[in-house]
C-alpha cells in the first residue's frame, strides 16, 4: 500500500526527532553519461534530502530535465530515465523543504530561458531576505512559479542589466541574505557558490578531465572522483573549457561552517578540514566523558547518529560498549498513516531495545542531539520497561536554545525543550536517571582544539548561542511565512 507524501511526512514528524538538512547538490562537466553520474552522487546525498529529487543536462544544444517526488533510487535507475538526459554536463538535486510546500514544482533543479542562453541552478541552504526579495520582484512585475526562495535567485539574475552571466550572477549574490551553496550550469560553465560564510557546504572533485560539485566527499566516493578541495566562503568557482576558475567578489569574511556538519548532518565517511565527520563525532564523545562521569554497567548508542560519540565515550571512559536498541532501516515509507492511537508507536516501529543486554544493566545512553525530546523520552521508557535498572542521558552537543534561518529544518523557540526548560527539568521531562550535555566549551575543543572565539566564532554555533553570522532580515522586518501561492500545493505543475 502507496502513501502520499502528506502521509509520509507525518510519519516522520512523530516517530523522528532529529534536526533535517534541506538540500543536497551535484553537478558534473565535461563526462560522457553525465546524468547516469549525477544520479550515484544523489544517491549518496540522500542522507541530505528524500522528498524529491530532480536532474537537468545539458547535450550541448538543448536542456533536458526529469524531477520526482521521493527517493533517487525509487527513480533514477531506469535507463530510458537517462536515455531523456542526454550530454555531457548535467546538475542534480535532493530536496528536504524548509521554505514552499512539497510539491512537483518546487523540486530542484529549475531551469530558466535568459536572454543570454539557458540557466539551471540546484541550491542548498535558505535565503534570509528571500520574501522581501520576492515581494519586491512581485511589484516589478516578475511571475513566479514556486514557493521556493531558489526562484527568487533566478529572477534576480534574470532581472540583472549586466551583460556577462557571471556578472549577473554576482549582481544577484550582492542582493541575497542567508546560508547557502548553489550550483549553477550554464551553456558553456558549471559554477559553484558558496555564501560569504561558508555556512553551508560544498566541494570540488575531479574524474579524469572532469570537474564535479557536491554538496559533501561521500559523492565523489561513490562515482571514484578525487578530492580537490572545499569551495571557501564567499568563493564561486567556474569550470569551463576543462579548466577550473575562483573569484571571489565578496568582502572578506572569517569562515562560519554550520557547526551541525560536524554534528549530525555530513555523512560519517564525508570529509570535513581533511578528517572524516565520523572521527569528529567520536571526539565529541570522549569530550563527554571527560566533562561527566556516572557508574554504569553499558554504553548504549541512539541509532545510527548517536553511534560515533557512543564509541568515543566508552573508549574514554574506558566503559563496556552495547548495541542495547536495534534500528529497523525499512519502516516508513511503506507503512500506513498512524491513527492518533498509534503514535505512541511511532518510536517502536524503528528501534527495538536488546532485552537481554539491557535487562538489570545501569544505562549510559549516548545520542548526538536533544531536540524537542519526544523520542528520547520513548526511547528511555523502552529501556526501562525492557528491564533496565537506570538509563543515564548524555548528549554529544551543547543545549539546542534557538531556531535555524539557513537551510535547517527547526522547531521554533516554543518546541526546542532545552529552550522552555532547564537541565532538571528535561531530565525529568524524559523521565531519565540524570542528564549531561556537553559544553559549548567542550564542544569546541572537540573538534578544533580552541576557545571559542566570542567576538568572531569559529562555527555557526546559533543553535546553541544565538550568536546568529546573518540576522533574517524577513523576520525583522515583520514577514511572516504566508500563503506565497494560489495554487494548490497538490497540483502538479
Amino acid at each position: 500500500m502507496k502513501i502520499s507524501l502528506i502521509q509520509k511526512k507525518k510519519l516522520k514528524k512523530f516517530s523522528s526527532d532529529k534536526l533535517r538538512e534541506e538540500c543536497g547538490i551535484f553537478g558534473i562537466s565535461n563526462y560522457e553519461d553525465a546524468s547516469a553520474l549525477v544520479a550515484l552522487g544523489l544517491h549518496a546525498l540522500q542522507h541530505r534530502g528524500q522528498e524529491g529529487c530532480g536532474i537537468v543536462s545539458f547535450d550541448g544544444k538543448n536542456y533536458h530535465s526529469e524531477k520526482r517526488q521521493g527517493l533517487v533510487g525509487d527513480h533514477f535507475t531506469d535507463p530510458k530515465i537517462f536515455a531523456k538526459l542526454p550530454g555531457n554536463s548535467a546538475i542534480g538535486h535532493n530536496r528536504y523543504s524548509t521554505t514552499g510546500e512539497t510539491s512537483l514544482r518546487n523540486i530542484q533543479p529549475f531551469f530558466a530561458d535568459l536572454h543570454i542562453g539557458g540557466l539551471s541552478i540546484a541550491h542548498n541552504g535558505n535565503l534570509t531576505n528571500a520574501l522581501l526579495l520576492r515581494d519586491n520582484l512581485v511589484k516589478e512585475g516578475a511571475i513566479f512559479r514556486t514557493t521556493s526562495d531558489t526562484e527568487t535567485i533566478v529572477q534576480l539574475i534574470a532581472k540583472s542589466k549586466r551583460e556577462k552571466f557571471l556578472d549577473k550572477l554576482i549582481d544577484a549574490l550582492f542582493q541575497i541574505q542567508g546560508g547557502y551553496s548553489l550550483v549553477l550550469m550554464t551553456n558553456k560553465k558549471l559554477v559553484g557558490v558558496r555564501d560569504p560564510f561558508g555556512i553551508r557546504p560544498l566541494v570540488i572533485g575531479k574524474l579524469n578531465n572532469s570537474f564535479i560539485l557536491a554538496s559533501e566527499t561521500c559523492a565523489l566516493d561513490i562515482i571514484g572522483a578525487k578530492f580537490v578541495r572545499e569551495v571557501e566562503n564567499g568563493e564561486i568557482v567556474i569550470v569551463e573549457n576543462q579548466e577550473l576558475k575562483s573569484i571571489k567578489p565578496f568582502p572578506k569574511q572569517k569562515p562560519r561552517p554550520c557547526v551541525f556538519e560536524y554534528i549530525y548532518f555530513a555523512r560519517p565517511d564525508s570529509l570535513i578540514n581533511n578528517l572524516c565527520a565520523y572521527e569528529y563525532r567520536k571526539r565529541l564523545g570522549r569530550q563527554l566523558a571527560e566533562e561527566t562521569d556516572v557508574k554504569a554497567d553499558l554504553i548504549v548508542p541512539v541509532p545510527d547518529s548517536g553511534v560515533p560519540a557512543a564509541l568515543g565515550y566508552a573508549e574514554k571512559s574506558n566503559k563496556q560498549f552495547e548495541l542495547g536498541l536495534i534500528r529497523n532501516h525499512y519502516v516508513g515509507r511503506t507503512f500506513i498513516e498512524p491513527t492518533q492511537s498509534m503514535r505512541s508507536l511511532g518510536v517502536k516501529l524503528k528501534l527495538s531495545p536488546t532485552k537481554t543486554i539491557v535487562k538489570n544493566k545501569s544505562i549510559i545512553l549516548v545520542d548526538d542531539s536533544l531536540v524537542r525530546g519526544t523520542t528520547c523520552k520513548k526511547i528511555v521508557k523502552m529501556l526501562y520497561e525492557s528491564g533496565a535498572k537506570e538509563v543515564h542521558v548524555r548528549i554529544a552537543c551543547p543545549e539546542i536554545k534557538y531556531p535555524d534561518f539557513y537551510g535547517v529544518d527547526m522547531p521554533t523557540k516554543k518546541e526546542l525543550l532545552a529552550n522552555q526548560k532547564n537541565n532538571q527539568e528535561i531530565c525529568d521531562h524524559i523521565q531519565a536517571s540524570s542528564l549531561k550535555f556537553l559544553s559549548l566549551k567542550g564542544l569546541y575543543n572537540a573538534l578544533i582544539g580552541e576557545i571559542r572565539n566570542s567576538n568572531y566564532p569559529q562555527f555557526s554555533d546559533h543553535y546553541f548561542t544565538g550568536d546568529y553570522p546573518i540576522k533574517p532580515s524577513d523576520s525583522l522586518k515583520g514577514y511572516k511565512i504566508k500563503q506565497l501561492s494560489l495554487l494548490s500545493g497538490k497540483s502538479n505543475n
